[in-house]
């Protein structure tokens, strides 16, 4: 898989909840795929050209989290390194 690749735009959407047949049935007739099945990439695709705010906010949301959660990551990251750094030099002077 190539970075940037997710197996998941090829899935097939089913019509689970009522939400899911109202996107499914939407696109499938602005799509028109020749197998009548509805992939997630499809729904996105006609999402970003007719709600591109909604795919813009999630967009943001999940980039937001995502950096928040990094430097979440570098901090606990570094508090371990400290410690261990810590130890050693402890273990250092004992010597």
């Amino acid at each position: 898989m190539n970075l940037g690749e997710n197996p998941n735009l090829e899935s097939t959407v089913e019509k689970s909840n009522p939400l899911k047949e109202m996107l499914v049935d939407y696109v499938g007739e602005k799509q028109n795929p020749d197998n009548d099945e509805v992939t997630v990439e499809m729904v996105i695709n006609t999402m970003a050209d007719e709600f591109p705010e909604f795919l813009l906010a999630v967009a943001e949301e999940n980039w937001i989290r995502g950096y928040h959660q990094a430097l979440t990551d570098v901090e606990v990251g570094q508090k371990l390194y400290e410690e261990e750094n810590s130890k050693a030099t402890n273990e250092s002077n004992e010597e």
